[in-house]
């Protein structure tokens, strides 16, 4: 065996194990568990399970920058749930497999809400960071209050 036989059956063997781990990844309908981690979630388990049967996935021309690389490309996912009729959407990255594991995460959020709505924990969270959001707007507007008070004062004392 010559080294250049060596070299490209080793690349043909690196490219082949990719694909294969990708299929298993992404394609098991079997499975009727949640396949990827919902991002930024500890505890995704409290999630509802996504069944790959349930799953229509497309992948069409994304939108957008990009130039030649996204107008010529089929990178953008379109998943469906068919059970609900949810729809998503996703050309975060240049990479199918990424899309298509933050289309599933983003859809398995989307569902759970829709199920379970106000008991989902996507719901409660939402709701938490917007009082957050809504008290920190409130004591920035009282500290500026203050602010314009003691600046008044000082003006008045000054005269």
């Amino acid at each position: 065996m010559n080294a250049s036989s060596l070299f490209h059956s080793t690349i043909n063997t690196l490219a082949w194990r990719p694909w294969l781990w990708r299929q298993q990844k992404f394609l098991s309908p079997q499975l009727a568990i949640p396949l990827f981690p919902v991002a930024g979630k500890k505890n995704s388990c409290d999630l509802l399970a996504l069944n790959e049967t349930d799953l229509e996935e497309q992948f069409v021309r994304g939108d957008g920058p990009g130039g030649q690389a996204t107008n010529k490309t089929s990178n953008c996912v379109v998943l469906k749930h068919i059970p609900s009729g949810i729809v998503v959407k996703c050309h975060q990255t240049r990479s199918v497999e990424l899309n298509r594991q933050r289309a599933r995460e983003i859809l398995q959020q989307k569902v759970d809400l829709f199920y379970k709505g106000e008991n989902s924990d996507i719901f409660k969270e939402k709701r938490t960071a917007e009082k957050k959001k809504q008290e920190k707007k409130r004591r920035a507007k009282e500290n500026l209050e203050k602010k314009m008070h003691i600046k008044e004062m000082q003006e008045s004392d000054s005269k």
